[in-house]
């Protein structure tokens, strides 16, 4: 009787049990991923939506993003590196504190030329982004490398894989890369067969991220079973090692047992 019940939880039944939810489990996984995968046209919309923006002159400066100064007319200015204080703002010879933030490079440059009019006539300043440490994009899932990474303008799907290595238990034929946005019509989700693209060199899907993006790397199929029978059944874990290896909990009872008396 100690071995088929123990606090109210009848163990032979558990396996039945954990037999009927996996299968459970495992039929409406399979039913959800039906037909995955994207169409050609998907993936055009996707990858031409909108065009990176880093190395344009679109780009917005924000903290703590690194600048390149360049003035041949300016020494005092030429060369300088600056990051984008918390304030928006750097700080140059000559001109002081010039506030930065929400500014494209072209226009920062510009407003430096203005300010140095004071000084200089005619000046030319040029303003490059060193490290767009302001931006990053996502990788969450089963993958080694969880977290935010900064990014370059270069990034694409490869890249990220290859830098945020998936688990022994990840599904990369269905590797899923999000694109948010505050509009409802412009966010897009796309699923790409990561494993086809490494295996075979079918690079069409081999997308270039943008700033914000998201890689969720999920589970395959038989992993996320396993995960959910462990989340299910893990309150009932220490009755099973109490009932499957009472030689090591009596030892471990007695070596306690033993403690206390020795003090």
């Amino acid at each position: 009787m100690t071995r088929e019940r123990h606090s109210g939880v009848s163990l032979d039944r558990v396996p039945i049990a954990r037999r009927a939810v996996a299968a459970a489990l495992a039929a409406a996984v399979l039913i959800a991923l039906a037909g995955c995968g994207p169409s050609d046209q998907e993936i055009n919309a996707f990858i031409h939506a909108w065009e990176t923006s880093v190395s344009s002159p679109e780009y917005r400066l924000q903290p703590p993003d690194g600048l390149e100064i360049r003035s041949p007319t300016a020494p005092e200015l030429d060369g300088q590196s600056q990051l984008v204080r918390q304030d928006g703002k750097i700080t140059l010879n000559l001109v002081g504190d010039v506030k930065v933030a929400g500014l494209t490079p072209s226009e920062a440059a510009r407003k430096i030329e203005a300010l140095l009019r004071t000084y200089y006539v005619d000046p030319q300043v040029s303003v490059r982004v060193s490290a767009t440490n302001s931006q990053r994009y996502y990788v969450f899932g089963e993958v080694s490398a969880v977290g935010a990474f900064r990014y370059t303008g270069r990034d694409t799907l490869l890249n990220v894989l290859a830098q945020s290595q998936p688990t022994f238990a990840a599904w990369k034929s269905q590797v899923k890369v999000i694109r948010p946005s505050h509009e409802e019509g412009r966010r897009r989700v796309m699923t790409v067969d990561a494993e086809r693209m490494i295996k075979e060199g079918k690079l069409e899907q081999n997308i270039l991220l943008e700033e914000g993006d998201i890689v969720y790397v999920p589970p395959t199929p038989l992993a996320w079973v396993a995960m959910r029978l462990r989340e299910i059944f893990w309150p009932f874990a220490p009755i099973a090692d109490t009932v499957t290896n009472p030689v090591q909990v009596t030892e471990g009872v007695r070596a306690d047992v033993d403690t206390v008396r020795g003090w």
